[in-house]
């Protein structure tokens, strides 16, 4: 139904999460080189505990090579650097949910370049930003929230 993206991901635990969280809502999830970690490691998988065989994720050798096969689609980008919220958006089933990487998040030539596409979780003045797996939840279930037949048809 979603295409999660994640570009540079560095932590393999959080990564693994998501892919649990990609297998029960039936997301595909789609990794961008260079990785924080070997797709092997043992705590990406024991975060997507009994799931990671399930996933398959495609992995990207680059940002550039992704976009020049899917730059065209509706790619939805995750940024603190926005102010238009998360819920505003628009989504639709087959859409592309990006998320940068847990230490620089998304690139700001890709931000300017989709700037009607940023997305953003409104956080209060203390908070700097949210465990991506937590925001790739908040997103990617407000797709599924709007998209919600279409959800149960694929179940």
């Amino acid at each position: 139904m979603l295409n999660i993206v994640l570009v540079e991901p560095k932590i393999a635990p959080n990564t693994g999460t998501i892919g649990r969280l990609c297998v029960n809502m039936g997301a595909k999830l789609h990794l961008i080189e260079p990785l924080g970690f070997e797709i092997t490691d043992t705590r990406l998988k024991r975060a997507g505990l009994d799931y990671w065989h399930k996933l398959a994720p495609t992995i990207w050798p680059s940002l550039e090579t992704f976009l020049q096969t899917h730059g065209d689609e509706r790619l939805w980008l995750a940024t603190t650097r926005t102010d238009r919220p998360w819920f505003e958006a628009d989504y639709r089933p087959r859409d592309w949910l990006l998320f940068g990487s847990e230490t620089s998040g998304l690139p700001e030539a890709l931000l300017k370049r989709y700037e009607e596409r940023c997305i953003t979780i409104p956080m209060t003045p203390e908070g700097r930003s949210l465990n991506i797996s937590i925001a790739v939840g908040i997103v990617a279930y407000e797709a599924v929230r709007q998209n919600f037949k279409t959800f149960k048809e694929l179940m």
